[in-house]
């Protein structure tokens, strides 16, 4: 289950994502993009579709997004992103998509939104970007905090009254270079509001994307660095440490770029990050997301996190368990159980992807081998547009 992915709208003018695929594939993290031109369109649903349900193992793919105080600059609107949830598992016949609905506070007539999005929308769960407008951060005029009870509270209370207890915020992907020239939201960008939240609202999980991982964007040397000289790493060491500090449960910690940007580039961060994650959140906590289709098909994620083992030495050195083969206890909670436990994605719900109409054609795919593009998954994506 892959709780955190990406397309863009067909109107998109956000080219800056064609760069990011470009630049992972000239960087060998993803040997599939290695030499192949990218361009919008691959951005887009169909390729989207393609990467996500037949290039990669993923069974089920949550449908995310963010806001923009530039309406243009919406990655998908929140009616997007429930249709094509809706069209998706019509055609299916199963439940293979999620979606979020995006909540921007403060924004003028942001809570008549989140009511519309639950009464016509019905999401899965709703994401927020603290530091507002994280696309356009020259444009966010409306940071905000999640401990803030005048103006989060009520929101909380909205959300717990219509049972959906999943709050998803992003958090982190603020280096020192973004922390330069926008140092206004970088106390935004922390976890320092996330423990009193939390705390406040047990009814409610916490779900913070990227686990907060600061060093993004080539930076991780010096995650790597700060590591080596204290044993921790921004931010992602302080999200760990608040389920002691303020005795809470319902505080977990998504992977979406903290993995992506760690595993080849400095896998042995990676693997620190990992046990510090795993050891103060618990392995019932950290869920499985990559962030795709930024970085291509997730399946060299998925690949990476099944061979990846925490060295001994930091085994020993912090207390670390290890993460096991492949199919451990501990890999398969994070790439499934834990989100299958949030989303309450019952045994029934997972019997059915056996049968549908994407295993069928995934079948027929994998005969006609791999890199295919032929129209074998098109009953979808000629619905969808």
């Amino acid at each position: 289950m892959d709780m955190h992915t990406h397309f863009l709208r067909d109107d998109t003018r956000l080219e800056g994502f064609v760069r990011s695929r470009e630049a992972v594939g000239k960087s060998g993290w993803n040997p599939a993009l290695a030499g192949k031109p990218q361009t919008l369109e691959d951005l887009k649903f169909a390729n989207y579709f393609k990467e996500i349900y037949f290039d990669s193992d993923t069974k089920v793919a949550l449908i995310s997004g963010s806001g923009s105080e530039e309406p243009r600059d919406w990655f998908l609107t929140n009616e997007m992103k429930a249709d094509a949830r809706a069209k998706v598992n019509q055609l299916t016949g199963s439940r293979r998509m999620l979606s979020h609905a995006i909540f921007m506070p403060g924004i003028p007539g942001w809570m008549e939104s989140v009511d519309q999005a639950i009464a016509q929308l019905k999401p899965d769960a709703f994401k927020g970007y603290t530091v507002g407008d994280n696309t356009n951060k020259q444009l966010a005029k409306h940071p905000w905090r999640m401990d803030d009870e005048k103006l989060l509270y009520p929101f909380y209370e909205k959300l717990a009254k219509a049972g959906l207890v999943n709050v998803c915020v992003h958090k982190g992907l603020y280096p020192f270079s973004t922390t330069k020239s926008f140092p206004q939201l970088v106390e935004y960008a922390d976890v320092r509001d996330v423990g009193k939240a939390a705390k406040d609202w047990p009814q409610l999980n916490f779900i913070i994307y990227h686990s907060a991982f600061r060093f993004t964007g080539g930076e991780w040397n010096n995650g790597w660095a700060q590591f080596e000289q204290t044993g921790r790493v921004d931010w992602v060491s302080d999200l760990a440490e608040i389920p002691a500090k303020y005795g809470v449960k319902n505080v977990y910690g998504d992977l979406g770029q903290i993995f992506a940007q760690s595993t080849v580039a400095e896998p042995r961060l990676c693997a620190a990050m990992m046990g510090t994650l795993v050891k103060g959140l618990g392995a019932d906590h950290v869920v499985w997301g990559t962030d795709a289709i930024w970085t291509g098909a997730p399946q060299w994620q998925i690949e990476a996190l099944r061979r990846l083992e925490i060295p001994e030495d930091m085994q020993k050195k912090y207390s670390w368990a290890p993460l096991g083969p492949a199919d451990s206890p501990i890999k398969r909670a994070i790439f499934g159980e834990n989100s299958a436990r949030l989303y309450k994605y019952d045994a029934k719900r997972r019997a059915e992807l056996t049968t549908d109409r994407i295993a069928v054609a995934r079948a027929d795919y994998e005969r006609e081998g791999p890199g295919r593009t032929n129209l074998r998954y098109g009953f979808v994506v000629n619905p969808i547009g």
